[in-house]
This record gives structure tokens, C-alpha cells and sequence, in this order.
């Protein structure tokens, strides 16, 4: 347990490097291509701290673990949104952008809806399981495409300066930030997860619980880490643009791939967790559209980190 624990705080240093290094190499990406912050958080940063979700949801699929792939795209999301957009703000008010507001974040709730849908097939079609298909992981990855073709034109449209309190670098060493920060991320992730799991199972807890907490946790530090050091850099931009870019993979295509590999089963008591997902999805559109200023302030963000440990009890208590 002790070496568990040992190896738990390595991954967590690994993890902070990582994300700060991220960070910065693709806020000087941006600035020497005259792409926007936004535009680098939606897709560089974004798939970069999604890494450690794909691998978990990978192995998982292969290793017909339903319930951890699952719970860990489904807890990952809902933290997302409810802790680390509350943490951001809490470090610095997150100011988003008009087409963030109209496009990004309803696609996120689209996807989480979509997965509500493909996720009730016993309520649908009276079947006697609900079941992600490799068909249904064909829909969600065709929806990835459509954001991937949105995510390009937008940016070949984007007349938003980069920051100018982005310190710009030399493009070698740019990328070379980036590709270790992303390296970071991923083992970083993979050590706290590994050592998370171990720590959880010989508590002899589910796997969608694991999935859904440890897991879940585990793998959204890369984006915890990564949208509090933006928060804290002012860069509001890659702040909420990794978190929602990062949903928009999870689901679309972690999920999306994991269900092609091997279909995957919906555990009792999923709808509960993709219903929270949707919540979280709706009440940042509306914090974001009622709020002056299209911003989450401080208070906000109070009540996203509220509302998630109230979550988590709950599923400590059902537990």
C-alpha cells in the first residue's frame, strides 16, 4: 500500500509538469500561427489530456471491463465540468467566447444526450440489456468528425488574436513543450490510475464505481491540472476549451472507439450518471448565457464544486 501511495504522489508530479509544459507550448503554438487560444485548447490540448481516457477505455474494451469504460468517460465529464471549471474559476473568473457559447457547449450536452439515447435500449426498444454497439460507436465517431471539419473551419475563420501575454518560443522548442507535455500527462496519468485501481480494488469496491471515481478522477487530472494553470495564466481560452473539447472526445471518441473494439454493456444504475452529465452540461450553458459578462465567476464555480461532492457522496452512500 505503501509503494501504491508512493507511486500515486510520482504520478501526481509528473502530472503538474506535464500540464504546464502543455500549456505553454500550444498557447506559443498559437501565437506564432495566429490561431487562437481556443482553437488549440478545443483540439491540441484537448485530445492531449484525453490521452489517459482512451488508453483506460482501450484496455478496458478489450478487456470486456464494460463498467469501467463506461463509468470512467461518464465521471470524467461530469468532473470536468462540475470541479475543474469550478476550481478555474474559483482561481480567476473564466470569461468564454459568443461562438464557445452558441456551438461548443451545446455539443457537449448533444453528446451527452446522444449517449442517454444509445443508452436506453431497454427503455426504447424493450430490450433486456442496454448496450453501446459498434454501430452506436460508429455514430459517435461520425459526430467526431463533424466536430473535427466544424473545429477547421472555424479556425481558418478565427480573426482573434492570440494573447500577447503568451511568451512565444522558437517552433522546435514550442513543440518539443508540447510533446512532452503531453508524454507527461499520459504516464503521469496512467501511474495514478494503475496505482488508484490497485489501492480501490483491494478495498473490493465495482468496477463502475472505479470507473466512476478513482478512474475518473485519475484520468481528469491531466485536465484539472492543465485548466487551473490556464485559469491561473489568465488564459481563459484553453481553461474552457480543454474542458470542452476534452467531454467532446470522451464521449465521441473514447467511447466511440471503445464500443467499436468490443460493444459495451450499460452497468445498473448508468442512467443515473449520464443523467448528472447532462445536468452539468446544461447548467454551464446557462451560467454561461444568464450570467453578465458570458462568464463563470467565482460563485458560480463554488456551486459546480458543491454540486460534485454532493455527487460523489452519493455514490459513496449507494456504494
Amino acid at each position: 500500500m505503501l509503494l501504491e501511495i508512493a507511486l500515486l504522489s510520482i504520478g501526481l508530479i509528473i502530472l503538474i509538469a506535464g500540464a504546464n509544459g502543455l500549456v505553454e507550448g500550444a498557447s506559443s503554438i498559437a501565437s506564432r500561427l495566429g490561431v487562437s487560444a481556443l482553437t488549440v485548447g478545443l483540439t491540441v490540448v484537448a485530445f492531449g489530456t484525453s490521452m489517459p481516457e482512451l488508453v483506460v477505455n482501450i484496455v478496458a474494451s478489450i478487456n470486456g471491463t464494460s463498467g469501467l469504460a463506461i463509468g470512467n468517460v461518464l465521471g470524467s465529464n461530469i468532473m470536468n465540468i462540475l470541479l475543474i471549471i469550478g476550481i478555474a474559476a474559483l482561481i480567476k473568473p473564466i470569461y468564454v467566447q459568443s461562438k464557445t457559447v452558441k456551438v461548443e457547449i451545446p455539443y457537449t450536452l448533444l453528446a451527452a444526450i446522444l449517449i442517454l439515447i444509445l443508452g436506453s435500449d431497454s427503455l426504447i426498444d424493450s430490450a433486456n440489456e442496454s448496450i453501446l454497439s459498434r454501430i452506436d460507436g460508429i455514430i459517435l465517431l461520425t459526430f467526431l468528425g463533424i466536430f473535427f471539419f466544424y473545429t477547421y473551419k472555424s479556425a481558418q475563420a478565427d480573426k482573434n488574436p492570440p494573447s500577447s501575454e503568451v511568451k512565444v518560443r522558437k517552433t522546435y522548442i514550442s513543440v518539443m513543450f508540447v510533446i512532452l507535455g503531453i508524454a507527461g500527462l499520459y504516464g503521469g496519468g496512467v501511474l495514478i490510475v494503475d496505482s488508484a485501481t490497485t489501492i480501490a480494488r483491494s478495498l473490493g469496491v465495482s468496477d463502475a464505481l472505479i470507473g466512476l471515481t478513482v478512474v475518473a478522477i485519475g484520468t481528469s487530472l491531466p485536465e484539472l491540472v492543465t485548466s487551473a494553470v490556464a485559469a491561473f495564466k489568465g488564459n481563459s481560452d484553453i481553461a474552457i476549451g480543454n474542458v470542452v473539447g476534452s467531454n467532446i472526445f470522451n464521449i465521441f471518441m473514447v467511447l466511440g472507439l471503445s464500443s467499436v473494439i468490443r460493444p459495451l454493456p450499460f452497468y445498473p444504475g448508468s442512467t443515473i450518471d449520464i443523467l448528472v452529465t447532462c445536468l452539468a452540461s446544461i447548467l454551464l450553458l446557462v451560467f454561461v448565457i444568464v450570467g453578465p459578462g458570458q462568464k463563470i465567476d467565482r460563485k458560480e464555480g463554488a456551486f459546480f464544486v458543491v454540486i460534485y461532492f454532493t455527487y460523489l457522496s452519493y455514490l459513496i452512500i449507494q456504494a
